[in-house]
């Protein structure tokens, strides 16, 4: 129910509309954001179906009618309890039907009523009134004639302020010399609050309704006055503003027709019009334009000249406010991300719950994601492919080798040739505040004299911190907390532990043999094709082809070499395509070694070096992946020693030992004399001699060779292991499960002995590596032995 403004009559008019007798019982309707009072002729606009039908229903009969005024006028289908329970009896003088299918309605307030009943609610309200009695004449003494010129000063005042001041309306209030009538009339024209306009209506003594308005109308003549003020102070600072600008082209004008404008003041007067326009935050503004009143100040020649220039390009050139939509089409995201790389599952699921987030909640900040694995496992690539898929730019920084502070930082203006630092150049390189941004070799970062590179990351990749980022260079806070910052490393545990916290881990294993020949036939070998200029038709390499290089030819985690073979074998073909060859050139495993030379590795014959005694088979991580380590176990006359070779660290020589004084504890059960070892010197050596290694996994594959030569056992060929041992004969668990088992399945290994304790960690392995490797468990070494020879 909408209203438009009241029109109020003189008392003496409704003697020409003969008030007609009101029943007991009325249709009632709600109207919202208005009160009517005694006297009002008002217009409303109907549209809801139960006012509508009680207008339909008044007007069947007198064309009486009970309005009362909701309590929330956000409520659509207001019931009893959401009417307030005073209204005023109304007729209807006039009806017309609108286009759209509401009604407008003319009603004249008639008497002050009280709701005692609601009778019926449906189709429309009907409620059984009680009347107020009128109100008797009140002799007029002086304390009350105060009060309402009170009343009258105040209600102009008011009007004037809001200049809604009419001539019209000010004789009328002169005119009335009853109190109620007054308090009535200032009210309706005031557009107080509803509740505010209901409490005086409700108030039945008129001395006490004109008192309530009086005090209404102090508390919004302070309102008032305190938004006029508010409204001068702005239009006189908008009209300082434009008479600057105003005379700024008069003297700018004046300038031109006297011949007097340099190059200097339309620099000036460009940069001024940049700034404007650049959407900076405030206090970035206020600075530019700072430096922008040093900078006309100066001659132009002046060394400090430069420098504020350079400094205002770049306050210009930075993205302060420019950003990119983000694609939040999780299905679309799903095959980019899909089409770019094959498997990485955990990297893709992160990536699409953070696009789900971000499609519920807008204002969540950037994830801050780690890769970690070995090289050539597509750290980099998914970074761009993540960009892709969100529709965002990106941005590549290399922090390895770095080790000055101010590559981050910036450096401060006060030093020749300064300049922000590489976040603060990146942002501007993609002119946007929300790209995704790669950091590569986040474990390579040094330090030295001029400060600690790591340790000013931290700002940058805490969430709770990187919304203010502060650039020396600049010297004004940036929000990074819209970036999406990703960090790749080949291993943690150079990471200083700070900066490792703030970061959320995602590791990159490596690959199995099934997967880098779906890698290579989708991607790799497509792209040398057109690196060598060589068409499809004219080369066929078979996916066994394709297996007998990655055997033979790569030993890796990731794919760079297995790339570089393959380039290898298409320069070979485009060679014989440009000395006039035709093809197709069909490339397979028996002619491959005319392209390739001869293998490198050939992981058969390793394996079968194992049937002699004393020889075992493990596993070993390295940051560039898993790796196999095979242990020789020696026995010679002498008298008790244990030798070690093959640069061995600490933690492998103290592993060593302990492997010694567990097969030392077992010779009963080794069916040897206890007194074995006093004639008998132990040498264990780990090829390759050159290669530093270290590390406590290696234990239990020491006891296993220890044993094997004590024995005179072989172990098995099929079988490799990994885990830490104790003197008391535990097995204890290992990291980097993953990576090991690449290693085995790559040497064709198909059983893995592990500690009992890493079953938990064979749930993040690929199923199909699981079910190419046999795991077997094992608590102790009594176990180990039962499950090697």
């Amino acid at each position: 129910m909408q209203s438009d403004d009241p029109i109020f009559t003189d008392k003496d008019e409704l003697t020409e509309i003969e008030e007609p007798e009101i029943p007991e019982v009325l249709p009632m309707m709600a109207v919202r954001d208005v009160v009517v009072f005694n006297y009002m002729i008002i217009p409303l606009f109907v549209g809801r179906p139960a006012s509508v039908n009680a207008i339909q229903e008044a007007l069947s009969g007198d064309k009486l009618l009970m309005l009362v005024t909701q309590k929330d006028s956000s409520v659509d289908e207001p019931g009893p309890d959401d009417l307030y329970r005073v209204g005023m009896v109304c007729m209807i003088m006039r009806t017309l039907k609108l286009p759209d299918g509401r009604l407008k309605v003319l009603v004249q307030a008639l008497h002050k009523a009280h709701v005692k009943e609601v009778v019926k609610e449906v189709p429309h309200l009907e409620a059984r009134i009680e009347l107020f009695q009128e109100e008797e004449s009140v002799a007029v003494s002086v304390e009350i004639e105060a009060l309402m010129r009170t009343v009258r000063e105040q209600t102009e005042k008011i009007l004037s302020l809001k200049g809604i001041v009419s001539s019209e309306l000010m004789v009328i209030l002169n005119e009335i010399d009853e109190p109620g009538r007054l308090a009535d009339l200032v009210v309706s024209n005031l557009r107080l609050k509803t509740a505010e306009s209901q409490q005086v209506l409700e108030t039945v003594d008129a001395i006490e309704r004109l008192k309530k308005v009086a005090d209404f109308l102090h508390k919004e003549l302070e309102v008032s006055t305190m938004q006029a003020k508010i409204q001068s102070e702005a239009k006189e600072e908008m009209g300082k503003t434009q008479r600057e600008y105003f005379l700024r082209e008069q003297l700018h004008a004046l300038k031109k027709e006297l011949g007097d404008i340099d190059d200097k003041s339309e620099e000036i007067e460009e940069l001024r019009t940049k700034i404007n326009k650049a959407r900076m935050p405030s206090e970035v503004k206020k600075e530019s334009l700072k430096q922008l009143k040093r900078l006309e100040m100066m001659h132009p020649d002046a060394s400090e000249a430069t420098i504020v220039r350079t400094y205002l390009d770049w306050m210009l050139d930075v993205p302060w406010r420019k950003s990119t939509k983000d694609h939040l089409d999780l299905k679309v995201a799903r095959e980019v991300l899909d089409e770019d790389h094959h498997g990485l599952e955990k990297v893709k699921e992160r990536i699409l719950e953070y696009l789900a987030v971000r499609k519920l909640n807008k204002t969540t900040k950037g994830p801050i994601l780690c890769f970690v694995g070995p090289p050539g496992v597509g750290k980099t690539s998914l970074g761009k492919s993540i960009a892709r898929a969100m529709g965002r730019k990106f941005h590549r920084l290399s922090l390895g080798g770095m080790r000055d502070e101010a590559e981050i930082r910036g450096h401060r203006r006060t030093y020749i040739g300064a300049m922000p630092g590489r976040i603060i150049q990146g942002l501007k390189t993609v002119s946007s505040n929300n790209p995704v941004f790669m950091m590569d070799e986040i474990d390579k970062v040094g330090s030295d004299y001029r400060g600690d590179p790591s340790s000013a990351l931290l700002e940058v990749l805490d969430p709770e911190q990187n919304f203010e980022f502060s650039d020396h260079y600049l010297n004004q806070p940036f929000d990074l907390s819209k970036v999406m910052f990703i960090t790749t490393a080949n291993m943690t545990d150079t990471i200083p532990g700070p900066l490792l916290d703030r970061m959320e881990m995602i590791r990159l294993s490596g690959y199995t043999l099934e997967e880098k020949v779906v890698i290579a036939r989708r991607y790799l070998l497509p792209r040398q094709l057109k690196e060598n200029g060589i068409q499809e038709k004219n080369i066929k390499l078979d996916d066994e082809t394709l297996s007998t290089i990655i055997s033979n030819y790569t030993k890796e985690a990731g794919l760079r070499n297995l790339e570089r073979e393959i380039g290898k074998v298409c320069r070979k073909v485009a060679r014989r395509i440009a000395e006039g060859g035709k093809g197709p050139y069909a490339i397979t495993s028996r002619t491959l070694s005319k392209y390739l030379g001869p293998p490198f590795f050939i992981p058969e014959e390793e394996i079968d070096t194992i049937d002699l005694p004393g020889l075992a088979t493990g596993l070993a991580w390295t940051e560039v992946g898993g790796e196999i380590l095979y242990i020789e176990v020696s026995l010679l006359k002498g008298k008790g020693g244990l030798t070690l070779t093959g640069q061995l660290g600490d933690v492998m020589k103290e592993s060593a030992q302990a492997a010694m004084t567990v097969c030392r504890s077992r010779l009963k059960k080794l069916g040897l004399d206890e007194n074995f070892f006093e004639d008998v010197d132990v040498h264990v050596h780990v090829p390759a001699g050159a290669i530093p290694k270290d590390g406590p996994s290696a234990g239990v594959t020491i006891v296993a060779a220890l044993c094997s030569a004590l024995t005179g056992k072989t172990t098995r060929k099929d079988v490799a292991m990994t885990g830490e041992i104790t003197i008391r004969g535990r097995v204890l668990p290992i990291g980097g499960l993953k990576e090991k088992a690449l290693a085995a399945l790559r040497a064709k290994i198909t059983t893995v002995i592990i500690p009992a304790q890493n079953k938990k960690d064979l749930e993040e392995i690929p199923k199909d590596l699981r079910d190419q490797i046999n795991f077997v468990p094992v608590k102790n070494v009594d176990q180990l032995l039962n499950k090697v020879f």
